[in-house]
């Protein structure tokens, strides 16, 4: 779901409440309204405001905005001279929710990237520490500047979802639900292939290491002075250099487990180092 389906689902959508509409348009004049003219490229968002005006919309007509150099067309609606004072921040929970609804669609956009969503908010010159506190229930939302204005954003997935569902976009909520799970599921894939590779390579270059000491005592001492036991597992290593020790173990006679195997080929490793070192014969494990 990309930033303008959320958006305009979400202008499609009025509030029941009669406090929750007035805050929705309040805050749209705030955040989008320019020199007393309220700009939206949406189409939805300015319907949206449009009937938000109630018995005043008939003086405030909207009209259409020539495409920019970018190709982008606009829509303008007068804002009312009785709404171009800032109100007081809403002091009900729902209206502090309708306010950053109406911040979102005026100033704000959300965009899918690789790595999960990311949310922003652009609001006009003196608007971001009052947009700020309302957002702080939610985490406190980065800052940053585009085109000389400070924007506040967030990229932490739990805090988009927090503020998404209070703005009342609840299919967006959804769809990052889906992604977030998507992506821990192939960050957990990852993992485990990565683990199981560290895995294989620590066994070929254990089970490298030790053919080498079993060859080496071959030729030193030969495999037939040794104790059967480290007698038998030295030859399985050499006729099954790619098994691993609970294998090796399986294929003992009698069987044994992979501490016991790892145990005598160990055993192998320590007596050729010995051996190695030159002192003297080769004193038999058992």
């Amino acid at each position: 779901m990309t930033g303008s389906d959320v958006k305009d689902s979400l202008a499609r959508e009025l509030p029941d409440c009669a406090g929750c509409r007035d805050a929705l348009r309040d805050a749209l004049i705030l955040y989008g309204a320019r020199d007393g003219r309220f700009v939206a490229h949406r189409p939805a968002v300015a319907r949206l405001f449009w009937s938000l005006l109630g018995a005043e919309r008939k003086q405030h007509p909207i009209r259409r905005l020539p495409s920019s150099r970018l190709g982008l067309s606009g829509f303008e609606i007068p804002v009312p001279d009785s709404r171009s004072s800032a109100p007081p921040v809403p002091s009900r929970r729902c209206e502090r929710s309708a306010e950053i609804r109406g911040a979102f669609l005026a100033c704000g956009t959300l965009t899918a990237a690789g790595r999960g969503y990311h949310l922003e908010f652009a609001p006009q010159d003196g608007r971001a520490a009052r947009l700020a506190r309302l957002l702080q229930p939610f985490g406190v939302p980065k800052r940053g500047f585009r085109n000389r204005r400070e924007t506040l954003y967030y990229k932490d997935s739990e805090a988009i979802a927090g503020v998404l569902a209070a703005m009342g976009a609840h299919a967006a909520v959804l769809a990052l639900e889906d992604l977030r799970a998507l992506r821990e599921t192939k960050n957990r894939v990852h993992r485990l292939v990565n683990s199981e590779a560290a895995n294989l390579q620590r066994t070929a270059a254990a089970a490298a290491t030790q053919s080498e000491s079993v060859r080496f005592l071959d030729q030193a001492r030969g495999l037939e002075t040794l104790p059967a036991a480290l007698r038998e597992i030295a030859e399985l290593r050499l006729a099954h250099p790619d098994e691993s020790l609970a294998e090796l173990g399986r294929r003992c006679r009698p069987p044994v487990g992979k501490p016991t195997a790892g145990g005598r080929l160990a055993s192998l490793r320590r007596m050729a180092e010995r051996v190695r070192a030159g002192q003297g014969p080769v004193k038999q494990a058992r």
